[in-house]
């Protein structure tokens, strides 16, 4: 029998779906909205009390120490002193005379805006002028650059209906689902593909860079028949990324990557010509 799962009251806040029904909702919770409160954090710590930070008071930034609790009566449970902290940051304020003082979540969320969790391929930020339009546009794409980047894009959803964008101000990200694999940057007349390759080149392809990011490699399309090449190496890309992921292999842009002497050979051989151009 699978374990059962017991959640709080709909909330919906700030991706926190459930109201906290534990200490460690509350954290979770006052990490999303500390900036409101006009707080920054310093340690968050195990031992007693659960954090320190710093919360502006006009004058500067005064230093607090805060403990977390789901009710605000637990920290008369756990027999703590009130002299070693300042604030008790709980879900529920139910401590009546607390010589200390309260930040009651479940009251300060409802005064503060909230941010709907949506599709993340929309952008990567809050800005609403960061859109695949507009990343074109502020490139300078012509029309042949939008017609390779949604014909590659079309033919690798057709492979994984999985697969997703997230649009960022400069580059797109392509997602595996659960990892970026790709990045594209379009300029005026080509787009430059970063993509995880892992310790092998992926035929077509050279490696990004030898000594940061062995793991991935780049390409670019420049004209229609690179079209046909990248999508290639993308679907390639897809099938190494998902094979790490399934045994525990890191994958990030910087992480550490074995490669044949062949391969860097043929990135030192590329950068020498780079250089001589």
């Amino acid at each position: 029998m699978s374990e059962k799962s017991i959640v709080g009251d709909l909330i919906n806040f700030r991706g926190l779906v459930y109201a906290p029904t534990n200490e460690q909702g509350v954290v979770f919770l006052f990490g999303k909205i500390a900036e409101d409160l006009n707080m920054y954090i310093e340690e968050i710590k195990t031992g007693y009390p659960d954090c320190i930070g710093r919360r502006f008071v006009g004058k500067g930034w005064e230093r607090v120490a805060i403990e977390f609790e789901f009710q605000s009566s637990n920290f008369k449970q756990h027999k703590h002193d009130p002299k070693d902290c300042n604030i008790i940051i709980c879900w529920e304020n139910d401590w009546k005379d607390c010589p200390l003082e309260v930040i009651e979540l479940k009251t300060e969320i409802q005064e503060l805006e909230n941010f709907p969790v949506k599709r993340p391929e929309v952008n990567t930020s809050n800005d609403p002028n960061i859109t695949i339009e507009n990343l074109f546009k502020n490139s300078n794409s012509n029309d042949n650059v939008k017609v390779w980047y949604n014909k590659i894009l079309s033919k690798l959803t057709e492979y994984n209906p999985n697969i997703w964008t997230k649009i960022g101000a400069k580059f797109t990200g392509w997602y595996s689902p659960e990892r970026a694999f790709v990045s594209v940057k379009p300029s005026s007349q080509s787009m430059k593909f970063e993509c995880y390759s892992g310790k092998d080149a992926i035929e077509g392809s050279l490696i990004s860079n030898i000594k940061i990011a062995p793991n991935w490699c780049k390409f670019s399309v420049k004209n229609d028949a690179d079209v046909k090449k990248a999508i290639d190496i993308l679907i390639e890309s897809h099938k190494r990324i998902e094979k790490a992921l399934s045994t525990g292999k890191t994958t990030g842009y910087y992480s550490d990557g074995e490669y044949s002497a062949s391969y860097k050979d043929i990135v030192e051989e590329e950068d020498e010509n780079e250089e001589s151009k």
